[in-house]
């Protein structure tokens, strides 16, 4: 495992990629959350080789990107990210990322959850066979907070058990699991269900803590604190069974914490890195 910054998760917004780098060093990390659009513009600007030049010479691998693809639209919007999609699928696999995420509300008001799982599984197959021909794997994530789930007629897939059945529906072979420790616990999870998952299960990790005093059935999504600064999370014991079934994958905190997005970028992404560093110590990893 490594760990991955995401400057948009703390509150860091409208830099550049070169940036996006420079301020994953200086907060120690040893990866990065990148958008694959920005990059690719790059790359054709100036070559791919001066962009994973950017990553090499800064010592910050390229570790995830978020799907480019509108696939909550209707379906013009789908059919115009999936034409798009080979050619920056291809340069997210010459810069050595293979590993490409979203997430999926937990309910609808329009389809009841059989026809949502369906429209779903025939969506992200479309996705996932442009993904698999660049050899790139998807990972799918779960939100969990009850808060979230109460807003829609209907409810839908909102547990690692649930999400994991429909990237096995998906069947494509490059579908799993983007794993949230905040998701795992507002959806009542533990660290013993990522012990059942294997590896390949897992394409990418985010972490977090819970504010204090909170029932977890009234935790608001977008309510956060930083890796270990509360303690209601267990990620010791979270880091430490994705440990067990060897995750070599990018660890990513996403807080949404107003305290520090209100922090100016550097003193962010160091008092990020070191919660980081933290956990990592907390769970034996260092």
């Amino acid at each position: 495992m490594f760990t991955s910054l995401s400057p948009g998760t703390i509150g860091i917004r409208d830099i550049s990629l070169p940036r996006a780098i420079e301020l994953a060093k200086l907060g120690g990390f040893e990866g990065l959350e990148f958008s694959i659009v920005e990059a690719a513009q790059l790359a054709d600007e100036k070559g791919v080789e001066y962009v994973k030049g950017l990553f090499a010479e800064a010592g910050v691998r390229p570790s995830a990107w978020g799907l480019p693809v509108d696939w909550r639209g209707d379906d013009a919007k789908l059919d115009q990210g999936l034409l798009a999609l080979p050619d920056l699928a291809a340069t997210g696999r010459k810069l050595g990322c293979d590993r490409v995420f979203t997430w999926i509300v937990p309910g609808s008001d329009e389809r009841p959850f059989a026809d949502n799982f369906e429209w779903h599984t025939r969506r992200f197959r479309l996705i996932a066979r442009v993904l698999a021909d660049s050899g790139c794997r998807i990972g799918l994530e779960f939100i969990g907070p009850k808060t979230m789930r109460a807003q829609r007629q209907f409810a839908f897939l909102y547990t690692l058990e649930g999400m994991l059945e429909l990237a096995r529906s998906i069947g494509t072979g490059n579908v799993g699991i983007l794993l949230d420790a905040w998701h795992l616990h507002t959806s009542g999870g533990s660290a013993d269900d990522v012990r059942k998952l294997r590896s390949a299960d897992v394409v990418t990790v985010h972490v977090n803590d819970a504010p204090e005093g909170i029932p977890v059935d009234e935790q608001i999504d977008q309510v956060r604190c930083l890796p270990m600064e509360t303690g209601v999370i267990d990620l010791p014991g979270f880091l430490r069974a994705l440990q067990s079934i060897e995750y070599d994958g990018p660890v990513t905190p996403e807080p949404f914490s107003k305290r520090v997005n209100a922090m100016p970028a550097e003193d962010a992404v160091r008092e990020t890195g070191e919660s980081m560093r933290k956990a990592w110590k907390a769970a034996d990893l260092a």
